[in-house]
């Protein structure tokens, strides 16, 4: 059963940016493409663990600002010639507001 935490407006985020939710697990990005989908991903690059939420969204994808490299906003997965992932959240919007599924927030305290 997932455990559903009103996060913010969607009107609060730009269209193509980001946001950030700090957790007592860690930060969570919340980004919205210009098509309004809205996708929650941990707020590190596998890379060396830059801010994706400073990176730039084009389509369905983040930019590291620090080194370039592209991370799928639906998978997590580095593309291109990088290697590498990042945990994705379960993320939706409902009249208007976007929910975050605390569920696998809560798996990592267990872990």
């Amino acid at each position: 059963m997932n455990a559903w935490i009103d996060i913010a407006a969607l009107n609060d985020i730009p269209r193509q940016g980001a946001r950030v939710v700090k957790t007592r697990l860690g930060c969570v990005a919340i980004f919205r493409t210009g098509e309004d989908q809205v996708f929650a991903l941990d707020d590190s690059c596998p890379h060396k663990n830059g801010a994706l939420s400073e990176g730039i969204v084009h389509g369905a994808s983040v930019t590291c600002p620090l080194h370039s490299w592209v991370i799928s906003l639906e998978t997590g997965l580095a593309l291109g010639a990088d290697e590498g992932q990042v945990a994705t959240h379960q993320v939706r919007v409902e009249q208007g507001r976007i929910l975050l599924d605390a569920t696998r927030l809560a798996a990592k305290a267990v872990a």
